[in-house]
């Protein structure tokens, strides 16, 4: 079986139609823009407003979601990395946000835990609570503290987007773990920028909602 599995090895022509790798990255305006973006940014509604920006441009670049994260020093609010959703551009399906943010910052640091021994307190601030998998992610992530617009229905109902299941308690298990959640930063200008897509008529790749 072995064998016949790797019989193709050292067949190039074999080996190059399949993928062995892959790269996720963030739009080119994104990468543009980073440097014009402050070194530190203070307060949780300049963290938010800033990824509610990010979010907005993301949508009418039309390089992925109307959703986009932010991963800060909480303390003095030094910005480390942005992420913004890249699931269609990139077809990856867990090409969001959080992931991209999360990731990114990780890259940065060169760390894979980022509430490692000797790191400051970091935070991840997202323009609503995260999806069944980026709940995962922020798990995984290390990061210490979670700064959110809101956590209610209202993504899933002016979007269509599917945001999956997450456990009823599901502030219990991050403060469990040791994660901080802040909710409610910037709440309406969040639902104002969910309404504007769900109104525009832009895809939502995933509208399969149970």
């Amino acid at each position: 079986m072995a064998e016949k599995l790797f019989s193709t090895i050292g067949d190039e022509s074999a080996m190059t139609e399949l993928p062995f790798a892959f790269t996720l990255s963030l739009p080119e305006w994104a990468v543009a823009g980073f440097a014009a973006l402050p070194e530190f940014v203070a307060t949780a509604e300049q963290r938010m407003r800033l990824v509610l920006a990010l979010a907005r441009r993301n949508a009418l670049e039309n390089s992925g979601g109307p959703f986009a994260a932010a991963v800060f020093e909480h303390g003095n609010g030094r910005l480390v990395a942005v992420g913004v959703n890249r699931v269609m551009p990139a077809n990856c399906s867990s090409a969001h946000a959080e992931v991209m943010a999360l990731s990114l910052a990780q890259q940065r640091l060169q760390v894979y835990d980022l509430g490692g021994p000797g790191q400051p307190t970091f935070e991840l601030v997202v323009n609503w609570r995260p999806c069944a998998m980026c709940f995962g992610a922020v798990l995984w992530s290390g990061v210490r503290r979670l700064t959110i617009a809101g956590s209610g229905p209202q993504l899933e109902n002016l979007t269509g987007f599917d945001e999956g299941p997450l456990p009823r308690q599901w502030r219990a298990e991050l403060a469990r773990r040791g994660i901080v959640v802040t909710e409610g930063v910037l709440r309406r200008e969040a639902i104002d920028l969910f309404r504007w897509f769900g109104a525009s008529g832009r895809t939502v790749y995933n509208a399969r909602r149970g």
